[in-house]
């Protein structure tokens, strides 16, 4: 093989694995944003306006017949 051309191959997969690590640490800082930003969200927000969210339809209406 020639010295030139394996220059270039591991030159090649340098700029690739670089490249790849640059697009990770990215994505894990995104995720580390949103959660963060969940974890504020839920901090916010009390346990019945969460309850309503999950099951909107419930405590609605009052059946006064009985």
């Amino acid at each position: 093989m020639d010295i030139a051309l394996m220059s270039m191959v591991l030159s090649q997969g340098n700029v690739q694995q670089q490249a790849s690590l640059a697009v990770m640490n990215k994505v894990m800082d995104q995720a580390e944003g949103n959660a963060a930003f969940l974890n504020k969200m839920m901090g916010a927000v009390n346990v019945q306006a969460l309850q309503h969210a999950a099951q909107p339809h419930l405590g609605g209406n009052i059946d006064l017949k009985g």
